[in-house]
């Protein structure tokens, strides 16, 4: 059974993998065996020193997906690893808050560039390429429970992230029988960067804990066996589906 989700000679692609859950989903990626492109607009340092244990290769890509300029730089670099891309994580994304009667155009059109059209351009390149040997391929989208539910001063965000459902599920219907698993994650809430906000709010930290039947934020480490099982073999006929990685939060 452990066959089914060995990445051994695969090369992975994760946006965002400089930090939290991009970084997770790196290095859990890496223990199954996959080698890994990490694509971000800061140092990885952090993500190649957690991991050069996994022993693969790994290459850093430097790219801002706030526009889809990168996009052929990065599907050109990853194919240099081993001549094609096996998987990949659009995790990297965005948020900006404020309430809904003050929410300006330019924070709109920031996180949907970044969260939406950066992931839906480069899964269009990467399944290209993933097309040419005919062998397919595996892409995992980061959603949010704000991909099920409204929340509150974060429009653009939770329109990205429904929209990134609904894209995950539109992919998967016109590659399925391409042999092209289109998937998304949903997180729960996550001790991130884009989070810190609300850690740091008494009462929202309490309120969101008092939701969550684990009892606790995730760690990033906690996605990475999601990660692992729709990058494998063991999930070749899942199709279009939104795990979410909550914590139990959407059973509460």
């Amino acid at each position: 059974m452990t066959s089914l989700f060995d990445l051994r000679g695969k090369t992975a692609v994760i946006t965002g993998a400089n930090t939290g859950i991009g970084q997770g989903i790196a290095v859990a990626l890496a223990e199954a065996g996959a080698n890994i492109v990490a694509v971000g607009r800061s140092s990885m340092n952090d993500t190649a020193e957690l991991i050069a244990p996994h022993k693969v290769t790994f290459q850093a890509v430097a790219a801002d997906l706030g526009s889809t300029e990168p996009v052929a730089h990065i599907v050109s670099e990853a194919l240099k690893v081993t001549g094609r891309i096996d998987v990949l994580v659009n995790n990297a994304g965005i948020i900006r808050r404020a309430d809904a009667l003050d929410f300006t155009e330019a924070d709109w059109d920031a996180v949907i560039d970044v969260n939406l059209k950066a992931a839906f351009f480069l899964s269009q390149a990467t399944a290209q390429s993933m097309l040419t040997d005919g062998r397919g391929g595996k892409i995992i989208n980061i959603a949010s429970l704000l991909s099920f539910q409204g929340g509150i001063r974060v429009a653009s965000y939770t329109a990205s992230k429904s929209g990134l459902a609904g894209l995950t599920k539109l992919l998967a219907c016109e590659w399925a029988a391409k042999g092209i698993n289109v998937n998304a994650i949903a997180p729960g809430y996550f001790s991130t960067n884009n989070t810190q906000a609300l850690r740091e709010d008494a009462d929202r930290n309490s309120a969101i804990l008092g939701r969550i039947p684990a009892g606790r934020w995730g760690e990033p480490s906690d996605i990475g066996g999601a990660a692992v099982f729709l990058a494998s073999r063991a999930s070749d006929y899942v199709h279009g589906i939104t795990l979410p990685v909550d914590g139990g939060w959407l059973a509460r």
